[in-house]
């Protein structure tokens, strides 16, 4: 699969970014493929990247319960990324899967090279973690 900085313009992560500092952060992110069964993130251990997923869906576990699921254009690992704690959950490839990470390293490297373009994809992650936590939130509350 070839991945066109320009496709990445439609993920959350990546949203009001130019084409023009995708393609300068392109060079810090790295693909990953994963079968399906396969561990992407183990609940409990360290995980020191975003992930986001180009093709394919994902199973977050908790406990070996299933939570929720991922598929294309979800984010995932951040929490960890940002609070430095191990993993909260386990993440498990439900189908064969291809990914894009930006580890802690890569993302203290776009912020020197960009500076904005690393204040944007921030702002994208909150947002994504606000809306994540706003569905959680309402699932609970439809239980009462």
């Amino acid at each position: 699969m070839t991945i066109e900085p320009s496709i990445l313009q439609r993920y959350s992560l990546f949203g009001g970014l130019l084409e023009e500092q995708i393609r300068m952060i392109f060079p810090f992110m790295e693909k990953e493929s994963y079968v399906p069964g396969e561990d992407i993130i183990v609940e409990g251990t360290p995980n020191g990247k975003i992930r986001f997923i180009l093709e394919g869906r994902a199973a977050v576990l908790r406990n070996k319960i299933i939570l929720s699921e991922f598929s294309e254009g979800d984010v995932f690992g951040e929490m960890e990324v940002l609070d430095v704690m191990p993993s909260a959950a386990t993440i498990k490839a439900l189908t064969h899967i291809t990914l894009m990470s930006i580890s802690n390293k890569s993302l203290r490297g776009i912020y020197k090279a960009d500076a904005p373009a690393f204040a944007i994809i921030i702002m994208n992650l909150a947002r994504d973690l606000s809306r994540r936590l706003r569905k959680m939130n309402e699932r609970l509350t439809e239980r009462d």
